[in-house]
């Protein structure tokens, strides 16, 4: 069905909608079947809540050359990097899947007050040292929330980083809200935006007609530039897995911000990118929810940063303009292993 992501992730808001932020039912893995794939490792994280298990799958082996993938949501899947397995491993570059805490393979508490980035910081650390990486060794990826999630790591422990990338993610998420609301917005047809912003003034995001909207003005030009009936079965399937405990919680419900309220709101580092000395790559889209100009000027406001815009990309880039994406990504792993960068 055309619009088949967009009609699962609203429903599974409006039933978030409808369940209590304090429920503390935990879903856990079945880890003897996943167990039983190759390269896959369930980690154990323990958290002020008890510990759970979160899944990883890597894919290579390079000694020098091993990249942790943080997805986005929050609440999303890895499988926003399925096509990274049609261009990593061709250039010897070890890669690993994982899928943080509520989401798809790993354990999924309900308890609200997991839901924090200091705390997701945390179990990116355990997830480190339980895969042996380090600053030998150890590239950190992360793509929209990954990119929060990244650079939050980064502030504390980029003495483990060997290389970072943040694709796709502004620095404030109050200037993100002012792109989207001040020029991408505008781009549609105006009652089209105007009807948008009048069901967000309304706090009526179960209206189907938000998302109807979207789909059709904002997600195909901004998101991921295909038709949605094109678009790759596993970016339809990890939008069938969106944990609303988790997304809603932290991120709201809005498409033009952080919805008030949410434990998002209102984060900004742009002050603080300065104390970021890690070799930096910042990965843009032309077309990107996020302002590239933005992206551009985080790359370099970092202490040893680059930048790439991908000209055909959204924020997806990595399926919408996979020549650019992949060919950049590559070589800055490879220079920072070189120690070209």
């Amino acid at each position: 069905m055309k619009n088949r992501w967009f009609l699962l992730l609203s429903a599974a808001i409006v039933l978030f909608s409808c369940q209590s932020s304090t429920q503390t039912e935990t879903i856990q893995v079945d880890s003897t079947a996943v167990a039983l794939e190759d390269g896959v490792q369930l980690i154990p994280i323990q958290t002020p809540k008890g510990e759970f298990k979160v899944w990883t799958k890597r894919v290579g082996d390079n000694p020098t050359m091993k990249v942790l993938l943080l997805h986005g949501g929050p609440g999303m899947t890895h499988e926003q990097y399925a096509n990274f397995k049609d261009y990593l491993p061709q250039e010897n570059i070890e890669f690993i899947w994982y899928d943080q805490l509520g989401s798809a393979n790993s354990d999924q508490p309900e308890d609200s007050t997991l839901w924090t980035i200091e705390r997701f910081v945390d179990e990116v650390e355990q997830v480190r040292i339980a895969l042996g990486l380090n600053k030998d060794n150890f590239y950190l990826y992360g793509q929209s929330w990954g990119g929060m999630l990244g650079m939050e790591y980064a502030f504390k422990h980029q003495d483990k980083l060997k290389g970072l990338i943040i694709s796709n993610m502004m620095a404030s998420l109050d200037d993100y809200e002012k792109y989207a609301k001040e020029v991408l917005g505008p781009q549609m047809p105006p009652a089209v935006f105007a009807e948008l912003m009048e069901i967000e003034k309304n706090n009526d995001f179960e209206n189907p007609r938000y998302m109807e909207l979207l789909g059709e003005h904002h997600y195909p030009q901004h998101v991921l530039r295909m038709p949605p009936n094109e678009w790759p079965e596993e970016i339809n399937r990890m939008m069938g897995q969106v944990n609303p405990n988790v997304y809603v919680y932290m991120q709201g419900y809005s498409e033009f911000g952080i919805t008030p309220g949410a434990s998002l709101e209102g984060w900004d580092v742009k002050d603080q990118l300065k104390n970021i000395s890690v070799p930096t790559l910042v990965i843009g889209g032309t077309h990107d929810t996020m302002d590239p100009k933005h992206m551009e000027w985080m790359s370099t406001a970092v202490q040893n940063g680059r930048f790439l815009l991908c000209p055909n990309g959204s924020h997806l880039s990595q399926y919408d303009d996979p020549d650019h994406f992949f060919p950049g990504l590559i070589q800055f792993i490879k220079d920072v292993d070189s120690g070209a960068f």
